[in-house]
């Protein structure tokens, strides 16, 4: 079986391959026998780069995937009768299929945005019930970089967030599946929104960026331990880790996390661009990171089922009619402007 190597999709950057240069450190790696579970050169080098990029005290746990990550960040973060303050659309909410209910035991306490961002006041409103033992008891703020819905948090907004949290006595965990875009998008280093913004554990992304498999919890506060026994009592203990390691330093040693999440951005920002001066088509929410959202006012379903039949795209908000259009490391110039024809052709047929 196989399958066309040259078409490309707007469905998810999950949906992209392994980059080339992720594949060539896979191979790097491979041969010969290395000692497991992490006692090997390349994670000994991963827990090196974390410290560099994020701090001395920062600890680095490389784990499989995204829902992982989130999983073992916030089991570590919370105790046993704690909650978890987090955006009505994040991904621990709506995408992980109740994992960190089952898994880290907690309640998640949602709070509805028109960005998929919260703020010091929708955190506090719900830091309610303090004490009283019929109430989940909030414990922790988790935020999305880049969010569910393509926006940005400033790293003014993230410390603003923590210092509330903190005052409250919550910790503050970062999910950053899509950190690299955020990253390319601010032009700035990453600890300047984690570290240095006052986040107490972040998901370090890397499976959305052309990794495969690969994933890490980044401990920021010293004061968070267990990891390393959560990691494995949370089924994200891989026993041939260099391969996970491996991938990790290829992406974040060198500036590819960058050249692969900045193309993203770039083609997302084309793509947007494009659409916006066709007529009928909406864009709902800022592109600052790799997704566009729009609404194609005035299609018919069908049509806008035949193209994302064609383009492959999801419908986000069946509500309002929303979609979804992801770009990736390996998205072209050519699949922006193939689906921006179609578009137009689909209005004017219309």
């Amino acid at each position: 079986m196989s399958h066309d190597r040259d078409w490309h999709g707007f469905g998810s950057d999950n949906h992209a391959g392994i980059h080339p240069e992720i594949i060539e450190a896979i191979a790097a790696a491979n041969g010969g026998h290395v000692s497991a579970y992490g006692d090997d050169p390349y994670t000994l080098r991963f827990e090196a780069l974390v410290r560099e990029l994020f701090g001395g005290e920062a600890r680095g746990f490389p784990v499989f995937n995204g829902t992982g990550a989130n999983v073992v960040s916030l089991h570590a973060l919370l105790p046993r009768w704690g909650g978890v303050i987090a955006a009505e659309t994040a991904h621990i909410n709506v995408d992980e299929a109740a994992a960190p209910e089952r898994i880290a035991q907690t309640k998640l306490i949602t709070v509805p945005t028109p960005d998929g961002k919260l703020t010091p006041a929708l955190v506090e409103k719900h830091v309610v019930d303090v004490g009283d033992v019929h109430r989940i008891q909030p414990a922790v703020v988790s935020i999305t970089q880049s969010t569910e819905l393509g926006t940005l948090y400033t790293p003014d907004e993230i410390e603003a967030i923590a210092d509330t949290a903190h005052g409250l006595g919550l910790k503050l965990h970062v999910d950053g599946s899509r950190i690299s875009n955020a990253a390319a998008s601010l032009g700035l280093p990453l600890r300047s929104f984690t570290t240095d913004a006052g986040a107490d554990v972040l998901s370090l992304g890397g499976t959305k960026n052309g990794l495969l498999a690969a994933e890490a919890v980044v401990v920021l506060n010293p004061e968070v331990t267990g990891v390393e026994y959560l990691r494995k009592m949370d089924l994200q203990l891989a026993s041939k880790l260099r391969f996970v390691s491996a991938q990790l330093v290829a992406l974040y040693g060198t500036d590819l996390y960058l050249r692969s999440a900045g193309h993203a951005n770039a083609m997302a920002l084309k793509l947007r661009g494009l659409l916006e001066a066709i007529p009928g088509v909406i864009v709902t929410q800022p592109t600052q990171a790799n997704g566009v959202f729009v609404v194609f006012g005035g299609l018919a379903r069908s049509t806008v089922a035949a193209l994302a039949e064609k383009h492959h795209f999801y419908e986000w908000d069946p509500a309002r009619g929303e979609h979804r259009l992801m770009c990736a490391f390996d998205t072209t110039d050519a699949d922006v402007e193939a689906f921006a024809a179609d578009v137009k052709a689909a209005y004017a047929a219309a």
